[in-house]
């Protein structure tokens, strides 16, 4: 099966499926804290084109102090209380069906980053242009088996588990990668 075809069933499916779910985080973030319920950030992805990447708002509003982007460390004093819990259960990460619709992203590719980091990463390591051949995704191989990257040596460590996936994608890998992290999801472990 062509992979965007699925991409735009399966987001689809998603975005009907999980519409309940979407209301009840919109209320619960409306009523909690203020701002938008919504965040969306510039990310590098197809062909190293910049595209807007959407989450539900975890995170107090105007959270990067003097405007330079900043990692989220695991108990980050940015978080909201609902924005932890949804963070913990990667529901912030719902909206982004969205972007799999508008071909933005895909299921399964390589996480996108920002720019600030891509161009730390390229200082160690050329090869990260190499994954701009294919869409990022929503989850990954390197998210199963390198969990959040919250330093230069995970970054690097998560772009060879990325390229690896490149070299060895199939619809198999893939829907290994997609049931390895649903149930993750489900039975609330954390990565």
């Amino acid at each position: 099966m062509n992979k965007r075809l699925f991409d735009i069933a399966l987001s689809l499916v998603g975005l009907i499926l999980g519409s309940p779910l979407f209301l009840i985080i919109y209320i619960g973030i409306k009523c909690s804290c203020k701002g938008s319920i919504i965040f969306k950030q510039e990310r590098i992805g197809l062909h190293g084109k910049p595209f807007n990447i959407y989450k539900f708002r975890t995170m107090v509003v105007n959270n990067e102090q003097n405007g330079l982007p900043m990692l989220a460390e695991p108990d980050d004093q940015r978080l909201t209380k609902i924005g932890k819990f949804l963070r913990a259960h990667h529901l912030d990460e719902l909206p982004q069906l969205w972007n799999v619709l508008k071909g933005d992203m895909s299921f399964i590719g390589y996480r996108p980053e920002r720019k600030y980091f891509i161009d730390q990463i390229m200082e160690h390591d050329p090869r990260y242009e190499q994954l701009y051949c294919m869409r990022p995704g929503i989850t990954s191989y390197a998210t199963l088996y390198n969990g959040y990257t919250d330093t230069m040596e995970k970054m690097l460590r998560r772009l060879e588990l990325d390229l690896y996936y490149m070299e060895h994608q199939s619809c198999m890998l893939d829907l290994s990668i997609i049931y390895k992290t649903f149930t993750k999801i489900a039975f609330g472990k954390i990565f």
